[in-house]
């Protein structure tokens, strides 16, 4: 390969637009809007899995205190799943409203029925 002095003008035309391009490909890939959507996946399976450890934890808890030995863990198992997905949907449904927002209006489609 000859130094990139000796580049006849065209071949460093069409380098610097595939490096152009390149840099465009990998600034999308790194734009904030895909950090967000995973920080809100990550944010999304802490409160499933959060729920439900202290739902188990404050059921054990319940059986440690009182002597009702499945009975707690079993009934803070299932409260911490049901609320974490309570919470989990009212997160979802959150994100959902705010994307449609940060959207906006949808453009009008003129109406295609012939009466």
């Amino acid at each position: 390969m000859p130094p990139p002095d000796n580049l006849h003008h065209e071949q460093r035309k069409q380098l610097e637009a595939r490096l152009n391009a390149v840099e465009a490909a990998q600034a999308q890939k790194e734009s904030g809007d895909s950090h967000r959507a995973m920080a809100q996946g990550y944010r999304f399976v802490g409160e499933v899995v959060g729920g439900v450890f202290l739902g188990a934890a404050a059921g054990w808890l319940f059986d440690h205190f009182t002597g009702a030995a499945p009975l707690g863990l079993i009934v803070g198992l299932f409260g911490g799943a049901g609320f974490s997905i309570f919470v989990a949907v009212k997160t979802a449904a959150r994100t959902t409203k705010q994307a449609v927002e940060d959207a906006g209006p949808l453009p009008s489609v003129p109406d295609d029925d012939e009466d």
